[in-house]
């Protein structure tokens, strides 16, 4: 295994027990404590650095690249079709995600919401960023929302 494969697999792993705790044990104390540092996305950003610094020339090129709006996208395609480009994207995507899911898993806990509603969000928070924001957009809303204006 090589270390593009590496960062891959433990960026992946770093975020299944604290995805699982907000998914099956919401309310328990260990998930509570785990999700107040920053520990649940501190994983998938050492991994972004460790695969950046490991080759940095694809971030330099990238760069070059964004000087001229005609070229950026195909430089940003010869990145990420790299074992490096991949596994940073990789490590970047899970890293926004767990930290949306748990934004928005707080939110819930907030709100109390039931679980039935909040296991969705949460689900696919991880697996679908774009699906559980959705389900978080049409379900969830704040008691400012909802509550008249006050003058």
């Amino acid at each position: 295994m090589d270390l593009y494969t590496l960062s891959f697999f433990f960026s992946t792993m770093w975020v299944g027990p604290f995805w699982f705790g907000m998914l099956v044990y919401p309310e328990h104390d260990l998930t509570q404590k785990a999700m107040q540092g920053p520990w649940f996305f501190l994983g998938p950003i050492l991994m972004w650095w460790l695969v950046t610094l490991a080759d940095p020339q694809g971030l330099f090129q990238l760069t070059k690249d964004s000087t001229d709006p005609t070229t950026i996208l195909d430089g940003l395609a010869s990145l990420l079709g790299t074992p490096a480009g991949a596994a940073a994207a990789w490590a970047h995507m899970v890293a926004g995600d767990i930290f949306v899911t748990r934004w928005m898993w707080n939110r819930c806990m907030e709100e109390k919401v039931s679980r039935k509603i909040m296991a969705p969000i949460v689900f696919f928070g991880i697996m679908l960023m774009p699906v559980g924001v959705a389900l978080y957009m049409v379900f969830i809303r704040s008691e400012q929302t909802n509550s008249p204006p006050t003058d």
